[in-house]
């Protein structure tokens, strides 16, 4: 098998694996809310956007340390052991308890920074210049496939459903939790590129870890903890360069949107009394629709970075145009108290009388933006830090991470225009930041080119 094979088949196993994964906790996300209003148990206190938020906390604060991680155990394995804790926090929902609530809550935290951190590393191994965009936009499709079965399970099993009892909550998370695991043992599928089969760009991305097996003689490898601090060094550099700081707003962006289309957006449909008794199989259907935007956008956008002639401004421009518009269409169709409504629902309205299709439709342009974003996002990041990889997508994971701790917090207590307010804010700066650091890029690319007449 040719190396050019080799690469491209190691990216769909990696966006295979990772879409089962988040097959089960894209969907846990999605409902957590929604599940734990209805949990009948006096033991149990916990809430859904406060789990998410100490999540995505320690999430950012763990990337400090992921880079090394990486670097000592390799992407493979942390993959891997990454993915069993995600599979914990999944089962724990079968009889979930306060304590481990929120211990598997932190440990997820911690585990997340690792596996992005790793995805991004693998992304990078096994892409050129040429084929980052491509494989970004494969990955991304893929990953978002996982919004279908498991929502579409979630609207099957829940139509017509008020009140989700214990017996609906176990059957589902049992399920999710074998999704889970199939995903994560598909990790060990992925093959290892030899660098000396491949063209130079390719080779210099190894993280040192990658390539210390293939040295032969000359230079000693470097040991593990050499390795790790050298990483940790090397992402503190990254965090405070020109075209870090510049994309730091658009990720920042990409975590308040996640936030309100993965936790909040969902809860608030599930609120809404007046979509009638199926307001709640509506969560699932509503996530399927997301995934329908985020795989679209994700194809075609990847299939558009290879036509250099298009760039990536108008594409983040597009991502800015569509979630302002399904912002506005979510301030006249929701109500403003649904994010924070008891089990029972709210009974107010928006500006418009409550209308099912146009609630899927913002699911819809929600998935088509934030593809958008994080497409170009992930290609122009690995374009840019090709030689840093691992260090690079953890600075990314970090202020994604962290924006998004801050957005599930202040769900407790923001009504839903405050939310939207604060998204049409950030979203704006982030896509003129963008504008800035992609002309930064291609000046760049510019005069390298001119060196090299």
């Amino acid at each position: 098998m040719s190396p050019e094979i080799k690469m491209l088949l190691n990216i769909f196993i990696l966006g295979i694996g990772f879409m089962l994964m988040f097959t089960a906790f894209q969907t846990c996300g999605n409902i957590e809310q929604t599940v734990i209003k209805s949990f009948n148990s006096t033991e149990f206190h916990g809430s859904g956007y406060t789990s998410m938020a100490i999540i995505y906390g320690v999430f950012s604060a763990s990337n400090l340390i992921a880079p090394s991680v990486v670097a000592v155990i390799g992407p493979q394995l942390s993959l891997f052991f990454s993915g069993l804790v995600y599979s914990g926090y999944i089962a724990m929902f079968i009889h979930p308890f306060t304590w481990s609530f929120y211990t598997f809550s932190v440990l997820v935290g911690i585990a997340a920074a690792v596996l992005w951190t790793a995805q991004g590393n693998l992304l990078t191994i096994n892409s050129t210049d040429s084929t980052i965009g491509r494989n970004s936009g494969i990955f991304w499709a893929l990953l978002q496939f996982s919004l279908f079965s498991g929502n579409l399970y979630i609207y099957l099993a829940w139509y017509d459903k008020v009140h989700i009892l214990d017996k609906d909550r176990k059957t589902v998370f049992i399920s999710l939790t074998i999704i889970s695991l199939v995903g994560n043992f598909l990790f060990f599928l992925i093959q290892r590129v030899d660098p000396e089969a491949l063209p130079l760009e390719v080779s210099e991305s190894l993280l040192p870890g990658d390539t210390s097996e293939s040295d032969s003689g000359g230079v000693a490898p470097q040991s593990r903890g050499t390795r790790a601090l050298d990483a940790f060094k090397k992402a503190i550099q990254l965090a405070v360069t020109k075209e870090m700081l510049l994309l730091s707003i658009s990720i920042a962006y990409t975590g308040l949107e996640l936030t309100f289309y993965s936790g909040v957006y969902g809860t608030c449909i599930g609120a809404m009394t007046r979509f009638g008794n199926n307001a709640k199989s509506l969560i699932g259907l509503s996530g399927i629709f997301i995934g329908v935007g985020e795989i679209l956008g994700g194809s075609l956008f990847g299939m558009l970075n290879q036509c250099s002639r298009f760039g990536r401004n108008p594409v983040v421009l597009l991502g800015l145009l569509t979630h302002f518009l399904a912002f506005f269409l979510i301030f006249l169709n929701i109500a403003p108290d649904a994010p924070l409504a008891p089990e029972e629902g709210t009974e107010l309205q928006g500006f418009i009388t409550p209308n099912v299709e146009v609630a899927l439709l913002c699911s819809f342009l929600l998935g088509l933006g934030d593809s958008c974003f994080n497409t170009q996002l992930l290609s122009i990041i690995g374009f840019l830090y090709r030689d840093d990889s691992a260090p690079a997508f953890a600075v990314f994971k970090f202020v994604q991470s962290i924006t998004a701790a801050v957005a599930f917090f202040y769900s407790n207590y923001l009504l839903l225009h405050w939310q939207l307010l604060i998204m049409v804010l950030v979203g704006f700066a982030g896509t003129l930041s963008f504008f800035m650091a992609d002309w930064i890029v291609v000046c760049c690319r510019r005069d390298s080119d001119y060196d090299s007449i």
